[in-house]
């Protein structure tokens, strides 16, 4: 599995996404612009991921703009046509944005932008990306987002339950749901139905090291990467 992370303008954790994809866990990663108007040599065994950041300074709506950057044609295609995609907080926005996960992000319940550890609770292990932690397992990631409050209708929150598509909800110690951002359902990270396009407001690239004193992150990169070299 290779690793190819767009870059928008406004992008501010691409470098971060790199490091951590090349460096810590050894893939091969490759940069692609938001111009490009296609993804060659990638196939449905890699992953697209679009990372943390303000995508064009978050003018009218975050991620609403990116959405339309000439690269994200070929995004869709791929992720329709079996591909991995990834988007971490802004990337979530713009893949919402783009239809390929339901719901909606939107201005944080108190009209704060909030920037601090959360703790999650992981919801599934039913997925690439959550499959190297335990259900219930409380862990924690940073955020930092004033767009990240996740909405969807009951049909949409009923959709999600019934076909195990929520990652992560946002907890206190305990692994009680509990959100600061007003989130439906305390929800933090879902995937789509299909199971290969996955989203999340916070950052496991920051929680991937030990010189970072929080590596709990890391077993999301890992999972996704193992499970390519483990159908190789």
């Amino acid at each position: 599995m290779k690793f190819g992370v767009v870059v928008f303008p406004g992008s501010n954790c691409d470098d971060d996404m790199i490091h951590v994809l090349g460096t810590v866990l050894g893939a091969e990663v490759h940069t692609l612009w938001h111009k490009e108007t296609g993804i060659p040599g990638f196939t449905q065994e890699d992953c697209i991921v679009l990372p943390g950041g303000f995508s064009y300074g978050d003018y009218l709506r975050a991620g609403a703009i990116a959405r339309y950057s000439p690269i994200m044609q070929s995004v869709i295609s791929f992720a329709k046509e079996g591909g991995k995609v990834l988007g971490i907080c802004n990337g979530f926005q713009i893949l919402c944005e783009s239809g390929l996960l339901p719901g909606a992000l939107v201005r944080n319940e108190h009209h704060r932008f909030i920037s601090k550890n959360a703790l999650l609770r992981v919801e599934t292990t039913n997925s690439l990306v959550t499959h190297g932690y335990t259900n219930g397992q409380v862990i924690k990631m940073p955020i930092a987002h004033a767009e990240g409050r996740f909405l969807t209708d009951e049909a949409g929150l009923a959709s999600l339950k019934q076909n195990d598509q929520i990652l992560f909800r946002y907890c206190t110690a305990d692994g009680t749901p509990e959100s600061e951002n007003g989130s439906t359902d305390d929800i933090a990270g879902i995937c789509n139905q299909e199971r290969n396009v996955f989203g999340m407001m916070p950052h496991p690239e920051r929680a991937s090291e030990s010189a970072l004193g929080n590596t709990d992150g890391l077993a999301l990169f890992q999972s996704l990467y193992k499970h390519a070299l483990a159908t190789v």
